[in-house]
């Protein structure tokens, strides 16, 4: 099946298939984590899900804990959680002992300016690695982590906000 599209700014049109592309197996050097779809559908159990999550120390659960914190504390803190790439061609890694450590700053701010469970947390920012480390950082304070998205204008956002009870703005020089 094919469609007619054009693309980016240039405007180029052309016929594009949009048929299923297979790569092969292997082909990218990393071992696929779920290799067959349908069988782990079928056999998935939330009882399974939730005995492989660690769990908060005192109980409880926490997706930053889940995340970040249970790889930054073992074998994994080392290993890269987030590589980002620019659009201005620039990247930047960062390991799960970074991005544990990263998050943590963000929510101890978050807790300076008074933010407690609940309140709401929310995000005027592209998607930059600081993004991530608010989002993470506002779970580890039991915060709500809400986006916004610089398209809706002034107005929009701030009708957005204040609906939405924000108690703190994360956003960018240039927005």
């Amino acid at each position: 099946m094919s469609r007619h599209v054009c693309f980016g700014k240039s405007g180029e049109c052309g016929s594009v298939d949009l048929e299923t592309i297979v790569k092969p197996r292997g082909a990218s050097g990393v071992a696929p984590n779920l290799a067959d779809y349908d069988s782990a559908r079928a056999s998935f159990s939330w009882d399974r899900a939730r005995a492989e999550l660690q769990g908060l120390p005192g109980g409880g659960l926490n997706i930053a804990h889940e995340a970040v914190e249970r790889h930054a504390r073992g074998e994994r803190a080392v290993q890269v959680a987030i590589r980002w790439f620019g659009k201005d061609g620039s990247s930047r890694e960062f390991t799960f002992a970074e991005l544990s450590r990263l998050s943590s700053r963000f929510a101890n701010v978050l807790r300076r300016l008074g933010v407690t469970k609940g309140e709401r947390v929310f995000a005027l920012t592209g998607r930059i690695p600081e993004l991530y480390f608010a989002a993470l950082g506002t779970w580890k304070a039991q915060g709500v982590f809400c986006t916004l998205f610089s398209a809706f204008g002034p107005e929009p956002i701030r009708a957005r906000m204040a609906i939405g009870q924000a108690r703190v703005l994360v956003t960018t020089e240039s927005l």
